[in-house]
């Protein structure tokens, strides 16, 4: 592991990984946390939850997916397996027993195909907005989204298309948020690794519901643009695992973002009351 100092309140860490680094930050003391970006998102996607769950007494890592943030766009892969081993790693890493793994979107695929993978390292699960199976629409969906993102106007299709994911009531900062992300893709590389991670298929993650044991809450905006019925794939979820669900009225795909003040209770009520923080 090594580090460095960046503008950010905390320095930046990096995950020695075969291929390149994964970058994260580390806050707080206490049972641990690791949260998990979506696709095309960054680690600070969490800059409204992580301070909180810091303040209740945990040591939060968020971390950045691979080709995305501060993290090296030098991998071979970027599907849903390639981040969830980064997560098993980055657990084994820090260590101080079975963690909480928050992860939204494709970022909640590679948490519960991390605690698939290694159950004995995950305590719990808070999957946001979570893709765990691929989505109906199959090819005809996948071949529109590849064209979308070809250049020259890839970039330009993906920051409306995020702008969209918030129809409820999107951050004050989200304009600076969105500008962070349109420069972590112009970095070397970064729009190649976010192309790649665009072809990931979440029917591995799928394949292994049934082998996750860590008790799981998932959170859905019954908004959410990126699925036909939210309420109904929260539903299929509960259902394969099983999980309890907090639909949040209004909001979209970052539910974290839109509405803190109604997820991040909810969450740390679900924290609160399991072993991870007695």
């Amino acid at each position: 592991m090594t580090e460095t100092m960046t503008g950010a309140q905390h320095p930046t860490r990096f995950l020695d990984r075969p291929g390149g680094r994964i970058a994260y930050d580390l806050a707080g003391a206490g049972p641990l946390v690791v949260c998990i970006p979506g696709m095309g998102d960054l680690r600070s996607s969490y800059r409204f939850l992580a301070p909180a769950l810091v303040a209740a007494g945990y040591r939060v890592a968020t971390m950045d997916l691979r080709g995305h943030g501060d993290s090296d766009a030098t991998f071979a892969e970027y599907d849903d397996v390639a981040a969830g081993s980064d997560v098993v790693a980055l657990l084994a890493e820090l260590g101080d027993g079975p963690a909480v793994l928050i992860g939204n979107s494709m970022g909640a695929g590679a948490a519960a195909w991390a605690a698939a993978e290694a159950p004995d390292l995950v305590a719990a699960l808070v999957l946001v907005g979570p893709f765990v199976r691929n989505p109906s629409g199959g090819r005809a969906a996948a071949l529109l989204l590849r064209l979308a993102l070809l250049r020259p106007w890839g970039a330009t299709a993906w920051s409306a298309w995020y702008a969209r994911l918030f129809p409820g009531r999107a951050p004050t900062d989200l304009s600076a948020h969105r500008a962070r992300i349109r420069e972590s893709l112009r970095r070397p590389g970064h729009w190649r690794a976010f192309v790649a991670t665009t072809h990931t298929s979440h029917a591995p993650v799928e394949a292994r519901l049934g082998e996750v044991a860590a008790r799981t809450l998932i959170v859905m905006g019954d908004h959410d643009p990126d699925f036909a019925d939210p309420r109904a794939e929260a539903a299929f979820i509960a259902g394969r695992l099983p999980a309890a669900v907090v639909m949040v009225p209004g909001a979209g795909h970052y539910p974290h973002a839109e509405y803190p003040e109604l997820v991040t209770p909810a969450i740390l009520g679900f924290l609160g009351n399991g072993t991870n923080h007695a």
